[in-house]
């Protein structure tokens, strides 16, 4: 082990005797008492020594012998400390490529706030090349969408969508102004491979032991027509569960944005017990739904453009905090947010007794544990 101290955590003295990682109170830790002499071993503690080496160091300093060995086991359990050698042969072919991993050192930097273990960000972080998942539309909030997971390290990207690139479907970090006649998925493949920290991994670096192409782990819909993500079509829901594949809406419609739900087949509550849920509470739904989408007018959508960017920023963190194994905060919940008040809402979704999907089985615990599946899971 090379124990490193955490650099995306500022360090401060609170006191005489209590120092203070960290600026925010989602993720500062108060460590104390700690004397000065200790205080100025945490500053060799920078990656490039051993244990055994920073043992000698302490000696140096005239510290008791099993000062440096407490001092790391201490860190260590408040999730402090961090080893530049530590994730496994992931990790090891990830500093190879360096220039990759130049791009994505802030990344795994902030992913060490979050996950305590040595390694476990830069694991993370490696680990998302071998993901492969899909982006059904290349509009505004698709194609933008699209290209940040890209840029996070996820190694397989793929972007759904029929037509050709109109000029209203160009923003910032999404299609641009030259792709403006080309076919959208063709644009946002483009965008997706400039978005990449480095080459698209090679086939056999995906392939299961016996030389499967990995399934896909999340598949993002964001339509361009903002109301297939606000009211989804149920054969499509029940379709994405079928096939156990967990998925995200995420889209604009008129002036509203929505991030959610992330459904997992079975244990969340899907886009049919949404719909379901609506029907019971108003019966004109379905009337309503089939004029919505009758399409016998052919108009411009309206989408904002920050407002598409605000969306699809935040439904790129929801997919990566469930792709890197964790549990958001969409998962079997819709946020909504409006102009011009930008306050954003969150409608729980219950299960639906009557809905194909069987999350209404589940019990309350089964939900919880199910919102964060390993990646066998997700890719099996």
């Amino acid at each position: 082990m090379h124990p490193m101290m955490k650099p995306a955590l500022r360090r401060a003295w609170r006191d005489r005797q209590s120092v203070q990682f960290g600026v925010t109170p989602a993720h500062a830790v108060t460590l104390g008492p700690v004397d000065t002499a200790t205080g100025a071993l945490m500053e060799l503690l920078d990656g490039t020594r051993g244990l055994p080496l920073l043992c000698e160091e302490a000696r140096a300093m005239g510290l008791p012998d099993g000062r440096a060995e407490a001092l790391v086991n201490r860190l260590t359990a408040a999730g402090l400390l961090d080893d530049p050698t530590a994730g496994g042969p992931a990790v090891a072919a990830l500093r190879k490529r360096a220039a990759a991993h130049d791009r994505l050192r802030p990344d795994i930097a902030s992913l060490s706030v979050i996950h305590p273990e040595p390694g476990g960000a830069a694991g993370r972080v490696a680990a998302r090349r071998a993901i492969r998942l899909q982006v059904r539309g290349a509009g505004r909030v698709g194609a933008s969408i699209a290209a940040t997971l890209s840029a996070a390290g996820v190694g397989r990207v793929e972007v759904l969508d029929g037509g050709y690139t109109e000029p209203g479907d160009v923003a910032p970090g999404g299609l641009s102004a030259e792709a403006v006649g080309d076919r959208r998925d063709a644009a946002a493949r483009r965008l997706v491979r400039r978005a990449a920290p480095d080459r698209p991994p090679r086939v056999a670096e995906t392939q299961d032991p016996v030389g499967r192409e990995p399934g896909l782990s999340l598949v993002v819909l964001a339509p361009r027509d903002g109301l297939a993500a606000y009211a989804p079509a149920l054969q499509e829901s029940e379709d994405w569960i079928a096939g156990g594949i967990p998925h995200l809406y995420t889209g604009v419609v008129e002036a509203t944005g929505v991030v959610g739900p992330l459904v997992l087949p079975g244990c969340t509550a899907c886009a049919g017990c949404m719909e379901r849920g609506n029907a019971d509470l108003d019966p004109g739904r379905g009337r309503l739904l089939a004029q919505w989408r009758s399409g016998r007018r052919r108009t411009v959508a309206a989408c904002d453009v920050a407002l598409a960017t605000a969306v699809s920023g935040l439904a790129a963190c929801h997919a990566l905090s469930f792709l890197d194994g964790g549990a958001p905060a969409s998962a079997g919940t819709r946020w909504e947010v409006s102009l011009p008040q930008l306050s954003w809402r969150a409608q729980r979704i219950t299960p639906h007794l009557d809905c194909v999907c069987g999350a209404a089985g589940k019990t309350e615990r089964e939900h919880t544990s199910a919102v964060a599946p390993t990646h066998a899971t997700m890719n099996g």
